[in-house]
């Protein structure tokens, strides 16, 4: 710290705390660090609880890798798009419900596709020819009983191993379950597929975890309007910095003050730290003192996978009315898919979408040769494709404010990583998805964590006033619902 700065260390140890005392309000005082749906929903909650409270965010947008775009004239999602699991129990369905959000249903619990039900969908091979769809439920069905012979490998092995590994296992034991030919290049768009759901590659994906994800019920869709509409909702009225990058955090048993690029100081009673995992990995933050050793190994031995979106606009359909459509390849790397936005919102978009290193290597090209790569592949497939009016391209890995996706359970990872990444340290507190219970990588995941950290914060605070009976609910939460969740857009 600038020894010229007038609040020196001396202030974590209570020499000039009475006068910085006499400055603040009564209420407590939150600082939220990072404006992503996991920040917001904190500052939310604190808000309502008459904390006073200041959100901080790098990005001249909140949302963070929540991005509804509007240029297309219909919103178009370039982060995060699904509602995972379509039911009451999600954490977000009261407000789904209050704001009249439809959903587009693309899922039931139990697809192979995870997020998909091989309901709609049309695959082609490298030379345009469209896969029997006999032979793509005949592969699925093989799959499904490729990843439960994983299970079996598992539990023989007492040392973790990477999915892509177990797959090889099981393969050497069952050659009977081996594919050929085109069915062999079915089977390996239907590892693409999975891979997309971690935003990583099957030979660094733990064996040991990666199912063992909490999915909540009621299948998968695609937010019609968008995620944006909650982000809105979440942050009205909240006091929000836009374009205010932190770069140091000076924390104590009092107070915390953080640093933002340009110098200035903000000071408060506590902090949620929500930002992206990726950012915490990369050491972009200051922390004095310096974080502990158990918790700088629980933020590097948890990975981040990454996954991108091209979207492409034009002037008219000239794809089948499918949702999905794929093209199969010798191996997982060289396979791809489109989702078919047209089923969703009426205009004519389709979105390609990649995952893992093919994410990173398509951040490698620019937005115009990153096109042209997936409009090879779509005149591949389609013969009358015509060129895109418009085009979209996300580059998650590479940004600055996100470094990726959505945590990504790597192989060998110590079984306390999300009890050592969610504890807090004194009054600084930890949110964002990767610390969810039970649901890292899913929207509801990260706005569960926000309200987590949240309460916890409000919990510790009042705690050091004497007024924990003052303790309130989270925002939402306790609402009685009826019904379900609205799917108001039926399959076509």
């Amino acid at each position: 710290m600038d020894p010229k700065d007038p609040l020196s260390a001396d202030l974590f140890d209570g020499s000039v705390l009475s006068h910085i005392e006499r400055q603040q309000n009564v209420c407590p005082s939150v600082i939220v660090i990072g404006g992503g749906i996991s920040g917001i929903a904190a500052a939310r909650i604190l808000h309502d609880a008459s904390f006073k409270v200041v959100l901080l965010e790098s990005r001249d947008r909140l949302g963070g890798r929540i991005h509804t775009d509007y240029s297309f004239g219909c919103p178009v999602d370039m982060g995060a798009s699904w509602l995972h699991g379509v039911c009451n129990e999600n954490p977000l369905a009261p407000l789904i419900r209050r704001l009249g959000l439809t959903l587009y249903r693309t899922s039931g619990d139990d697809s192979v596709l995870y997020d998909h039900d091989l309901e709609s969908f049309a695959l082609f091979d490298m030379d345009g020819r469209q896969v029997p769809q006999k032979m793509v439920v005949e592969v699925g069905d093989t799959f499904k009983k490729i990843l439960k012979g994983t299970e079996k490998v598992r539990i023989e092995n007492s040392d973790d191993m990477s999915v892509c590994q177990a797959i090889s296992v099981v393969m050497d034991r069952h050659p009977e379950l081996r594919q050929k030919g085109l069915a062999h290049e079915v089977l390996q768009w239907y590892i693409c597929r999975m891979e997309a759901w971690f935003a990583a590659d099957a030979d660094v994906i733990s064996l040991k975890n990666w199912d063992q994800e909490h999915v909540l019920s009621g299948g998968h869709g695609l937010m019609v309007q968008g995620y944006d509409p909650i982000i809105k909702a979440l942050a009205k009225d909240i006091d929000v910095h836009l374009n205010h990058r932190v770069t140091k955090i000076l924390y104590g048993s009092n107070k915390v003050m953080v640093t933002i690029e340009d110098g200035r100081n903000f000071i408060a009673d506590a902090a949620i730290i929500t930002v992206p995992h990726g950012i915490l990995k990369a050491s972009l933050i200051e922390f004095e003192p310096q974080l502990p050793e158990w918790k700088v190994a629980a933020i590097s031995d948890l990975g981040v996978g990454n996954e991108n979106k091209i979207a492409l606009r034009f002037e008219k359909v000239f794809w089948p009315n499918v949702e999905l459509l794929g093209i199969v390849a010798p191996n997982s790397y060289g396979c791809g898919y489109f989702l078919n936005l047209h089923k969703v919102t009426g205009h004519p978009v389709l979105i390609y979408m990649a995952a893992g290193r093919f994410a990173y290597d398509l951040e490698s090209l620019t937005d115009d040769a990153a096109v042209n790569f997936v409009m090879l592949q779509l005149k591949k497939m389609m013969s009358d494709a015509t060129e895109p009016v418009q085009y979209l391209v996300s580059r998650w890995g590479t940004d600055v404010n996100s470094l990726g996706c959505y945590a990504l359970d790597l192989v060998g990872k110590p079984g306390d990583i999300y009890e050592r990444l969610r504890a807090p340290l004194g009054n600084l507190f930890f949110g964002g998805e990767a610390v969810s219970m039970d649901h890292q990588g899913s929207v509801h995941g990260a706005y569960s964590a926000g309200v987590m950290a949240a309460e916890n914060c409000q919990r510790h605070l009042l705690q050091k006033l004497g007024n924990l009976e003052t303790l309130q609910h989270a925002y939402f939460r306790d609402e009685v619902l009826e019904g379900t969740v609205p799917i108001q857009i039926s399959r076509m």
